[in-house]
C-alpha cells in the first residue's frame, strides 16, 4: 500500500478529514551504491550478497573504511538506513584477519532488547558466510555463571551493555583479559540514546574500559551509530573524550528511501465531556503546600473536550489493520500501550472474529522471552501490529511497516523522527502521524507543523565532567587499576582537582605511584547509571507462582499498589499485596470493567541552605532538599466512558529522594509590583519554573529530564512564594548549582525567551513543558513575564 492509499484508510473517505491538521509530504530518493572495499573480508561479502546486499550504500563504505583505517567514527543517518553493515563488515573483518593473539569486538547497547537483536542478526551473517569459527555471544545481567565464563574465555564478539561494563566486566577485568588484549573495535549503538546524567555516566564507563585495553596493550577504535542529531561529531567527541577532529563524521545517507507522509491529528471534540484531569489533579496534590505545583511524570486520564489520544489511535490501529496494513503504535506510557491494544483488539474483533489476535501490547516489564517472542511474531506476519511504548523506538529490525501511529509528542524530535522512520523501512512507502493528547503542547504543535517539520533535530547534551558523576566512577578506575597521573588527560580537564577532593574525603589514598581504592566495598555500588531507584518489582500471580513482569521501583507504588489493576496482554488483574521489602507484588486474575488512576502529593523540603544571597526583596538559595511523594488513594474509572465508580484510600510509605535544587523566592511586595494577585499566583509562577527549567540546559550542559520542580504560593520555610528547580538524581548532579551560580543571567534569558516568543498565551517555546504532570494547567504567560521583570529588576 502505498502512504496515500494509508492516508485514504485513516480518513475514512473524508469523514475523518478534519481530524488532519497537517500533510506534510516527504519525497522519496534513490540509493546510492558503492563497491565493496578491497580489505573486506571476502567470505562476509559472499554471505552479504546472499541475504541480498548486493552492493553497500555510499554512507556504510564511507563508515566502514573510516573504522577499518583505524579512525573513531560516528555514522549519524535514518532510520533503517543500514548502519549496522557500517560497523560490522570491519569489526568482523578484523577478527577473521588477525593473528594470535585474536582480534576481538565489543558490542554496547542501551537495551538487552537490542543486543539481542542484533545477535540474532550476526548469527544469520554468520550462517549465511558459512564462518563457525567466529564465535559470538551475547553477555548481561541476565548471563548464568557458567556461560559468563565461556563467553570471557571464546567469545570473538561480545554484545552487552554499559551496565554489566560498569557492574562486572570493568571490575572483574582480570577474567577479561582475553578480550581486552585483543580489543580492535567497539561499538556504541544507538549513541543518542545516552544523553544527560546517563550520558555522562556512560561517557565515564566507555573511558575507563579504553583506559584499561590500553593498559593491556590493545587500541581499540570506536564507532558510534546514532539516529540524525545535531552536531553528532561533537557528542562522540564528548563520549570518548577526544577532540573533534579525531571523530570522522558521516551524515550524509545514501540508502534509498520510499515516499513517506508525516500527519499531525487532532482527536475531535467529544460533547458533554467532563474534565477528568482537573479532578485527578485536584486529588493528586492533596496535602501538599497551598499553592503548590509539581512536575511529575503521572499517566493521567484524558482531559476534557476531545477524544483521547489512546482512544482514537486504537481505531486508527484497527482501521489499519483490517484494511491490511502492518503498523506500530506508540504510547507515551506502559498502561496506555496496553489500553490501545486491548481497544483495538476489540475493534477488529467487530470487524471479523479473530482478527483481534493480530494485535498485541510491547512494552518494558515483559519477560525477555515474551518480548522476543512478540517481535519474531510481527516479523513473521503473525501479528499485524503492535501498541508499543519507546522500547521499539531503538534499533530493534523489524522492517516491513506500512505505518506508524504516534500517541502523544514523544519529547524530542529526534524521538519522532525514530518513531516516524519505523514505517516505509527498505525503500518502501511509508505513513507516520502524531495523534494529539488533549494537551496545551501537542495542540499546539498540530497546529504549528513548522515547529516538527521545519526545526532541527536536538542535539545530544551531556555533561562528562559532571564531578557528581565523574567523581565515583574516578573511585571505581582506580579500584580497577591505581590510577597514574597519565591516566588523568583521558577523563579530562578538572580530573586533577577531583581527586584531590577524592583523597581529602577518604575515598581515595595518594602515594607516590598513584591514586589507590583501599576499600572493601566495591567502588562501583557508589554510582547507579540510569537512576532506577533499585531493585525493580516483580509481579507475580499468587495462585501459580508465574512471574508476570516488572515494574520499576521508582513508579512501583502508583502502578501496584493494592487494588490496582495490572493489565498484561489484555488480561486483568488486581494486585493483592505489595511488598517493598521484597520487591514483589502478588496479583490474581480478574476480569473487570474499570482502570485504576493513582494520586499523590509532592513536596520539596529545605533541608540545609548552603549558600544564600539577598538581591534586592528576592532571595536566592541553594542547598540539599528533600523531594518527596506518597501515592495517598487511588480512583477507579469504567471503561469506556471513565467515569468514577470508587476508589480507596492507600497506606504507602513516602519516598523521598535527598538532591539539591536552586530557589529563588517572591515576596508579597514583589508580587504586587509585578500585578500578580492570589489568584494569578499560581500559574505565574509555574510559567516562570517550566521556562527556566527549558533554559538551564543552556547554561548547566544537562537535558531538562535531568530536573525537576515545584512552584508554590507560600512554601513553608521560605515564609514567601517559591520556584524550585532541582536535581532529578540523589545527591544531586551539579545543574542546580549551577543555575545558583549564573542566577541572574539564567533568569534572564528565560525572560527573554518568553518575551521574544510570539505565542499569546503560552506554548512549547516558553512555558509549556513536555512532561508536565499537571498538562501544563496552571499557566499565567503574561503573569510570568511581568514577574521576572520585577525579580531581574531588583539586582
Amino acid at each position: 500500500m502505498t502512504s496515500d492509499d494509508l492516508l485514504d484508510v485513516l480518513l475514512a473517505g473524508g469523514r475523518r478529514a478534519d481530524r488532519a491538521t497537517h500533510v506534510e509530504r516527504l519525497p522519496g530518493r534513490a540509493g546510492r551504491a558503492a563497491a565493496w572495499p578491497d580489505w573486506a573480508d571476502p567470505d562476509l561479502v559472499a554471505g552479504y550478497r546472499a541475504l541480498g546486499v548486493e552492493q553497500p550504500w555510499e554512507h556504510q563504505v564511507a563508515a566502514a573504511d573510516a573504522v577499518h583505517g583505524g579512525r573513531h567514527t560516528v555514522l549519524a543517518t535514518s532510520t533503517g538506513s543500514g548502519k549496522s553493515l557500517a560497523f560490522w563488515l570491519p569489526a568482523l573483518t578484523a577478527v577473521r584477519g588477525s593473528a594470535a593473539p585474536r582480534a576481538t569486538v565489543l558490542y554496547l547497547a542501551p537495551t538487552k532488547a537490542l543486543g539481542a537483536d542484533q545477535l540474532v542478526g550476526l548469527e544469520r551473517l554468520l550462517t549465511t558466510a558459512a564462518l563457525p569459527d567466529l564465535r559470538v555471544a551475547t553477555c548481561d545481567g541476565d548471563t548464568g555463571p557458567e556461560a559468563r565464563r565461556w563467553v570471557s574465555e571464546h567469545a570473538d564478539v561480545v554484545l552487552t551493555n554499559p551496565d554489566f561494563l560498569h557492574f562486572s566486566l570493568l571490575p572483574g577485568h582480570r577474567r577479561w583479559m582475553r578480550l581486552l588484549r585483543g580489543l580492535r573495535v567497539v561499538v556504541l549503538d544507538e549513541a543518542h540514546a545516552y544523553r544527560g546524567v546517563f550520558g555522562a555516566h556512560v561517557s565515564a564507563v566507555l573511558r575507563r574500559t579504553l583506559r584499561l585495553a590500553r593498559g593491556y596493550g590493545a587500541e581499540p577504535t570506536v564507532v558510534l551509530a546514532s539516529a540524525t542529531t545535531g552536531d553528532p561529531g561533537r557528542s562522540a567527541a564528548q563520549l570518548l573524550g577526544v577532540p573533534v577532529d579525531d571523530v570522522v563524521t558521516i551524515t550524509d545517507d545514501a540508502s534509498p528511501r520510499g515516499r513517506s507522509t508525516l500527519v499531525l491529528w487532532q482527536p475531535p471534540e467529544v460533547p458533554g465531556a467532563r474534565s477528568l484531569l482537573a479532578a485527578t489533579a485536584t486529588l493528586r496534590h492533596a496535602g501538599a503546600p497551598a499553592g503548590a505545583v509539581d512536575e511529575p511524570s503521572v499517566d493521567a486520564p484524558p482531559a476534557a473536550g476531545r477524544r483521547s489520544a489512546a482512544s482514537e489511535v486504537a481505531e486508527l490501529l484497527a482501521d489499519l489493520v483490517a484494511s491490511g496494513a502492518r503498523a506500530l503504535a506508540f504510547a507515551r506510557s506502559r498502561r496506555s500501550a496496553e489500553s490501545v491494544a486491548a481497544m483495538a483488539q476489540d475493534h477488529l474483533e467487530e470487524v471479523e472474529p479473530g482478527l483481534g489476535s493480530t494485535v498485541a501490547a510491547y512494552r518494558g516489564g515483559y519477560l525477555p522471552e515474551e518480548r522476543r517472542a512478540l517481535e519474531g511474531a510481527l516479523r513473521s506476519g503473525a501479528l499485524r501490529a503492535l501498541a508499543t511504548t519507546n522500547a521499539l523506538e531503538l534499533g530493534v529490525d523489524i522492517s516491513g511497516l506500512d505505518a506508524v501511529l504516534i500517541a502523544g509528542w514523544p519529547g524530542t524530535r529526534v524521538s519522532l523522527w525514530q518513531q516516524a522512520g519505523r514505517a516505509g523501512r527498505a525503500g518502501a512507502d511509508g505513513l507516520a502521524v502524531l495523534v494529539a493528547r488533549e494537551d496545551p503542547l501537542d495542540t499546539y504543535l498540530v497546529h504549528h507543523p513548522q515547529e516538527v517539520v521545519g526545526a532541527a533535530v536536538e542535539a545530544t547534551v551531556f555533561d562528562p565532567q559532571n564531578p557528581y558523576v565523574l567523581a565515583p566512577h574516578l573511585c571505581a578506575a582506580a579500584a580497577e587499576r591505581p590510577l597514574r597521573s597519565e591516566d588523568l588527560a583521558l577523563f579530562g580537564p578538572g580530573t586533577r582537582e577531583l581527586l584531590d577532593v577524592l583523597v581529602e574525603r577518604g575515598a581515595l589514598r595518594r602515594r607516590s605511584s598513584g591514586w589507590y581504592w583501599t576499600h572493601a566495598d566495591p567502588a562501583t555500588r557508589l554510582t547507579d547509571l540510569r537512576g532506577t531507584g533499585g531493585e525493580p518489582v516483580r509481579v507475580v500471580e499468587e495462585d501459580t507462582g508465574r512471574l508476570l513482569g516488572t515494574v520499576d521501583a521508582a513508579s512501583a507504588d502508583a502502578q501496584v499498589h493494592p487494588g490496582a489493576v495490572y493489565v498484561h496482554q489484555g488480561r486483568t488483574f488486581l494486585v493483592e499485596h505489595l511488598d517493598l521489602e521484597a520487591s514483589v507484588a502478588l496479583v490474581q486474575a480478574h476480569d473487570v470493567d474499570h482502570r485504576t488512576w493513582a494520586h499523590w502529593a509532592s513536596t520539596v523540603d529545605i533541608r540545609e541552605v548552603r549558600e544564600v544571597r539577598q538581591v534586592g526583596r528576592v532571595t536566592w538559595g541553594f542547598g540539599v532538599v528533600d523531594t518527596t511523594t506518597q501515592v495517598t488513594d487511588f480512583t477507579k474509572r469504567r471503561l469506556p466512558d471513565l467515569a468514577a465508580v470508587g476508589g480507596d484510600v492507600l497506606d504507602l510509605p513516602p519516598r523521598t529522594m535527598r538532591t539539591t535544587a536552586v530557589w529563588w523566592t517572591a515576596p508579597p511586595e514583589v508580587l504586587a509590583a509585578a500585578e500578580v494577585d492570589d489568584g494569578s499566583a499560581p500559574g505565574a509562577l509555574h510559567a516562570a519554573e517550566h521556562a527556566s527549567i527549558g533554559l538551564l540546559p543552556l547554561l548547566a550542559t544537562c537535558d531538562r529530564w535531568d530536573l525537576g520542580g515545584l512552584s508554590t504560593a507560600m512554601h513553608p520555610d521560605t515564609g514567601s512564594a517559591t520556584v524550585f528547580v532541582h536535581d532529578g538524581y540523589p545527591g544531586g548532579a551539579g545543574f542546580a548549582e549551577r543555575g545558583y551560580r549564573l542566577g541572574h543571567r539564567w533568569l534572564a534569558a528565560t525572560r527573554d525567551a518568553i518575551a521574544a516568543c510570539g505565542c499569546t498565551g503560552g506554548c512549547p517555546g516558553c512555558v509549556q513543558s513536555p512532561k508536565c504532570g499537571n498538562g501544563n494547567d496552571p499557566l499565567d504567560k503574561a503573569g510570568a513575564l511581568r514577574l521576572l521583570d520585577v525579580v531581574l529588576g531588583e539586582g
